[in-house]
């Protein structure tokens, strides 16, 4: 029997809500949401969120609840099992990042610091 795969990002029901409504605005059947991390910040990294009309060779896609994920190589490792939630209140809202692999965040919480999963 097949092991199943390890899904490398997941989505609670509310991300997954709001990234198909802002997937459906764009009417590009093959988008997805490309979710990365890149070098910066007081603690070292950040966490990317873009719209993507399509994968690049290399890339890792995922499909969750109707949302396509796309996440380049390089980022696996750092991002390997995070779920991605929506949260909104009367000021502001995000999708924010649950994240197994990381070990802090700055006071301002635009940076982290991720230690890559063991492959």
């Amino acid at each position: 029997m097949a092991q199943p795969k390890f899904a490398v990002l997941s989505l609670t029901e509310r991300a997954a809500e709001h990234a198909r409504a802002l997937l459906a605005g764009l009417g590009k059947p093959g988008a997805g949401i490309r979710v990365g991390i890149r070098n910066g910040g007081c603690a070292g990294m950040s966490y990317t969120l873009d719209l993507a009309e399509a994968a690049l060779p290399g890339d890792e896609v995922v499909e969750d609840q109707g949302v396509r994920l796309i996440v380049a190589a390089k980022d696996l490792l750092f991002l390997l099992g995070t779920k991605l939630d929506f949260e909104a209140d009367k000021l502001s809202s995000s999708f924010t990042f649950i994240n197994p692999n990381q070990t802090s965040a700055c006071g301002c919480g635009e940076s982290v610091a991720i230690t890559p999963a063991n492959a």
